[in-house]
């Protein structure tokens, strides 16, 4: 059962979160904040798998109460909801440390999917609107390292970087460079160790943003394809 935090200051969406996140499609509501200045608290007494979090709240926002929840250690990783198409926006909790974000109003199965990619560690990025909010990330001053960055990395490790930046999880990965599914999570490993990569949406980031793979535009594909989802990651990056 997948423990999940809401946050959100509007009852009426948090009354239909609930409708979807039930518990006989694996979840449970550990609690819910109508503020961004109620998370660091509501985790510490709930700890909660996931936080849902919502990005505009009228005191406390979710990119701030993203940025000081995962400040501490040991917190829960954060999905970015938001109702507003606001790229920037979007690109700030990435900043902050989401692991991904969707945009509400998304079909019911696609939400599930994204905070159960989440909670087990992955990264979900809206494939929507994925292509700006990159893009948007990469202007700000606080994105990405130099390019030299990934010089770190062995030619299979910079493979395996690229297809993580498509979205595809490590079973996947392992199929498409004929490999085993544990020497991938090895490479996956090694990847987050010399980059410091906190999490895979960090891995995605950095790999549009370093040319191993470019945002494709929008043509209709489900969220949770294509550059839309990378899960089968444990926390840390395996």
């Amino acid at each position: 059962m997948i423990r999940v935090l809401l946050v959100d200051d509007q009852e009426l969406i948090r009354a239909g979160l609930r409708g979807i996140l039930r518990a006989r499609f694996g979840f449970e509501i550990a609690g819910e904040c109508a503020d961004g200045g109620e998370v660091l608290a509501a985790v510490a007494r709930l700890r909660p798998d996931v936080v849902l979090m919502d990005i505009r709240m009228p005191f406390v926002d979710g990119v701030a109460a993203t940025a000081a929840l995962r400040a501490q250690p040991g917190s829960p990783p954060v999905l970015a909801l938001t109702t507003f198409d606001d790229d920037e926006i979007l690109a700030a909790a990435l900043r902050a440390g989401a692991s991904g974000f969707l945009l509400k109003g998304v079909p019911a199965e696609d939400l599930q999917r994204a905070v159960a990619t989440v909670a087990e560690g992955g990264a979900w990025l809206d494939p929507s609107v994925t292509g700006r909010v990159l893009t948007a990330y990469r202007a700000a001053p606080a994105a990405a390292g130099p390019d030299a960055a990934a010089d770190v990395l062995t030619a299979r490790e910079r493979e395996v970087l690229a297809l993580i930046g498509r979205g595809l999880t490590n079973q996947e990965i392992a199929a498409a460079l004929v490999l085993g599914e544990g020497t991938v999570k090895t490479h996956v490993g090694h990847i987050f160790a010399k980059l410091q990569f906190r999490d895979r949406a960090a891995a995605i980031v950095f790999a549009f943003d370093h040319g191993l793979v470019a945002p494709a535009p929008r043509t209709g594909p489900a969220a949770g394809q294509g550059p839309g989802r990378a899960g089968e990651a444990g926390r840390g990056g395996a």
